[in-house]
């Protein structure tokens, strides 16, 4: 298929709802490896009535706080919600922040004893203040700098023990000092070796490292920026840029996340996959990203092709789209999304 979007009466009946559906009950029990980094998503509610006498900025009055796993966390966590069991390899703080991120995770079903605990930084918190539906503010407490090679060298010890036993690997790259070019160039080839899929949610300024992955997750931001080149104006263009990507970085696959205008799914093969977007109402594209690759890869994980994955996480993202805040896609609403296509 080439440029241009295909519509309902056009979708491939291989991806289809009747085609889809049965492939949602091999994801329960799909094991999957999610590697990067973990952070806290921590939200304060309220409204705001006024403005502050000492300073021109509005007074939320607080009426709701709590705090979620973001990052490699939100993956996981949209993997776990639908069926698919994660072993998590990240670093936390050794911090109040790291402790209860660590039993929320625990409490999702989620296996962390893959995560390094390093008192030389702090556990991420990214705190956003939110009054009606409209975010004022966002702070962040985080350290960029590289991990030590103590730290390093532990992490890789724990992503080489769990690999034999997983089907694929995600690495969620924020930028925030787990995803190092060594780092790359010791994760993947022991996955090729095994015959275990790596998918990658990027970060512009690493887009480069990525050479050799089976699938780079992308928004239309990143894949510009990644490359160097202007923003697409035309679907041309955006094939354009989707086939270069596959190229240079001689990957199997790129989907390119468009937000109003769906997914575009470039494989090496070739062929092109056009996927329009299914959200009916966009609240919050919080962590959108994070269930984009987290769907795509648990579908590969149970067996789907690559047009497959990308349908089926083009719907979960339509669902979260919806919700509030860091959100995952529960199975009987994925379901209800892909029917109603």
């Amino acid at each position: 298929m080439g440029g241009g979007f295909f519509y309902n009466s056009q979708v491939p009946h291989d991806l289809r709802p009747p085609s889809l559906l049965p492939k949602l009950s091999k994801f329960p029990g799909a094991p999957i490896l999610v590697v990067g980094d973990l952070m806290v998503d921590r939200f304060i509610r309220g409204a705001v009535h006024r403005l502050s006498p000492e300073a021109p900025v509005p007074v939320v009055d607080v009426q709701e706080e709590h705090s979620m796993p973001g990052g490699a966390g939100n993956v996981a966590s949209n993997i776990v919600e639908l069926g698919g069991v994660v072993q998590l390899v990240s670093v936390a703080g050794q911090d109040s922040d790291g402790d209860q991120l660590l039993s929320a995770l625990r409490d999702r079903r989620i296996d962390v004893e893959g995560v390094v605990r390093d008192s030389s930084r702090p556990t991420i918190l990214k705190t956003r203040v939110i009054a009606g539906h409209q975010q004022v503010v966002r702070f962040d407490r985080e350290s960029r700098a590289s991990l030590s090679h103590d730290v390093t060298s532990r992490i890789l010890a724990e992503i080489r023990r769990r690999l034999p036993s997983v089907k694929g690997v995600v690495v969620s790259d924020y930028g925030k000092g787990l995803v190092s070019s060594p780092f790359l160039k010791a994760l993947l080839p022991q996955a090729r070796k095994l015959g275990k899929f790596v998918v990658v949610d990027p970060k512009i300024e690493h887009f480069q490292r990525y050479r050799g992955v089976d699938c780079l997750t992308p928004n239309m931001k990143e894949a510009s920026e990644g490359m160097r080149v202007l923003p697409p104006k035309t679907d041309e263009e955006v094939d354009a840029l989707g086939r270069a990507i596959v190229k240079k970085l001689q990957c199997r696959s790129v989907l390119i996340t468009r937000s109003e205008r769906g997914m575009s799914l470039y494989e090496a093969s070739g062929r092109i996959t056009h996927i329009p977007s299914l959200a009916k109402e966009v609240f919050d594209v919080t962590g959108a990203g994070d269930t984009v690759i987290s769907v795509f890869s648990l579908a590969l994980a149970a067996g789907c092709k690559y047009p497959e994955a990308a349908f089926i996480a083009n719907a979960a993202a339509g669902v979260v789209v919806a919700k509030l805040g860091t959100a995952t896609c529960r199975t009987d609403e994925l379901r209800r999304a892909l029917a109603q296509i």
